[in-house]
């Protein structure tokens, strides 16, 4: 077999073993470190130990074994691998992660949500769904404080599922309101996904965030129009809620409400945000402010215990292991795949095919959705996205335009079967009568809500890259 052939076959094999269930990272690494072996694999190296020891006489069979083996690991994948795991952890992009993380799990403990979605619930119980709107406001708020979907949608899956179906709503309405919800966070700034694809592309975090800050918000919008229309077409599915189930209070009361539940969240999200758009603070920094922020917020809500921050620290490292490895991992199998000749391969069949760049794009987008099926986001990021980076020079497309895009499409992976996480994190809090093809269901028209949400950035690139061409000038 020739080597690019080798590099098909790697890829081939690593999805085959992926669908069986072995760990990404793991197997990232096992394979980049296996075919690495083969492709770096120089015997006048591995030998070149033992025969000075035989030129010099050493007849000592465990001296002859010891340097043998010395000789069997003298391969420079090994070099590679080494290098590559500094290369991540020195990366002060990928520092921002777990301080944003350990942001968001604070808030989540915080009891900020709970009392954020009854103030705004109450607040919008004119609206028709009124709770469908309140439940997607807050998971939208929550969500840019955590970055975090099974955080968010696991979090209101248990304060709104159940008030949702107490107040008679649908259940399959109920469900896909707060699994479409609940993956705003990959997208909407401060998203970890943003700074995972940032630290693969070499994009501007900072001009990232500001490009997909309107596309989150346009999505989000749409949700809302879906639940408002739908509910106004079909009062069945949503009715309007009881005196006893949201009680009449007063504006002024009402607006109270919504000062003391709703500032302290927007506050800090705004500090965060602001301090990255406005140029002040590094993410990092923005980052540090965050975790700082939500630590004060949870003891201002009396509910900083050494329980919960042992907590929020424990999910923190564990993600953030679970990232840096799969960077490692990725790292490596891209290198062994790239010096076999895997992306060139590659490149030369999407240029043989003469696609338009508007061709290329759906292509590229129609692959990573249905990439999204059987893979979580964080694989398609670090191990496909980069396949197609090289090529989007080609096709004169710009990379913060095809991230935000990338962005938007990878909502999908969390909605639609057999993986669609929200799916799965909402069954397993979810009352037993709920069944999960009803949640599968209920994500299906939001699913077309981000079809349309993408048409829209292609039709209308200026939703893009219209903040980051004002705050930071055109590229």
């Amino acid at each position: 077999m020739t080597d690019p052939q080798v590099a098909l076959l790697m890829l081939g094999l690593f999805l085959f073993i992926v669908m069986l269930g072995f760990p990404i990272a793991f197997t990232l690494m096992a394979m980049g470190i296996g075919f690495g072996y083969y492709a770096y694999f120089d015997p006048d190296r591995m030998w070149r130990a033992l025969n000075r020891l035989i030129r010099n006489g050493e007849d000592d069979q465990l001296t002859l074994f010891q340097s043998w083996m010395e000789g069997l690991f003298n391969n420079r994948i090994f070099d590679l691998f080494v290098n590559q795991t500094h290369s991540v952890m020195a990366n002060e992009v990928l520092t921002a992660i777990p301080l944003f993380l350990f942001m968001g799990y604070i808030v989540e403990r915080a009891n900020i949500v709970d009392r954020l979605f009854s103030t705004l619930n109450i607040a919008a119980r004119n609206l028709p769904g009124s709770m469908g709107v309140a439940a997607l406001i807050t998971c939208a708020l929550f969500a840019t404080a955590t970055g975090i979907v099974g955080a968010v949608v696991t979090l209101m899956g248990l304060l709104a599922l159940p008030a949702m179906l107490k107040a008679r709503y649908d259940p399959s309405f109920a469900a896909g309101i707060i699994c479409a919800g609940g993956t705003l966070g990959i997208l909407i700034p401060p998203s970890i996904m943003l700074i995972v694809y940032a630290a693969a592309s070499g994009v501007s975090i900072v001009r990232l965030y500001a490009g997909a800050l309107l596309p989150g918000l346009t999505l989000c919008g749409l949700y809302l129009l879906y639940v408002i229309i739908r509910s106004m077409l079909q009062p069945h599915l949503a009715p309007k809620p009881t005196k006893e189930e949201v009680p009449d209070i007063p504006t002024r009361q009402v607006v109270w409400m919504l000062i003391t539940s709703f500032l302290p969240l927007a506050a800090l999200i705004l500090s965060v945000l602001g301090s990255i758009l406005g140029g002040l603070a590094t993410p990092s920094e923005a980052a540090s402010i965050g975790a700082l922020g939500g630590l004060l917020l949870a003891a201002i809500y009396r509910s900083l215990t050494w329980e919960r921050l042992r907590e929020s620290v424990y999910l923190t490292m564990r993600t953030t292991a679970m990232v840096c490895w799969l960077f490692v991992g990725s790292y490596t199998f891209s290198s062994v795949f790239s010096y076999l000749g895997g992306e060139h391969i590659v490149s030369e069949f999407v240029q043989s095919l003469d696609l338009s760049p508007i061709m290329f794009l759906l292509l590229a987008q129609l692959i990573i959705f249905l990439l999204g099926w059987p893979l979580e986001w964080s694989e398609i990021i670090i191990i496909f996205v980069p396949i197609f980076l090289p090529l989007l020079p080609l096709f004169g497309i710009d990379p913060l335009f095809f991230g935000i895009l990338v962005a938007l499409n990878l909502q999908t992976s969390f909605l639609t079967p057999p993986m669609a996480m929200s799916a799965y994190y909402l069954k397993g809090i979810a009352p037993p009568q709920v069944k999960l093809t009803q949640i599968f269901a209920g994500c299906m028209p939001f699913l077309f809500m981000v079809f349309i949400a993408m048409l829209l950035m292609y039709t209308f690139p200026q939703i893009v890259f219209y903040l980051p061409n004002e705050l930071y000038g055109a590229r």
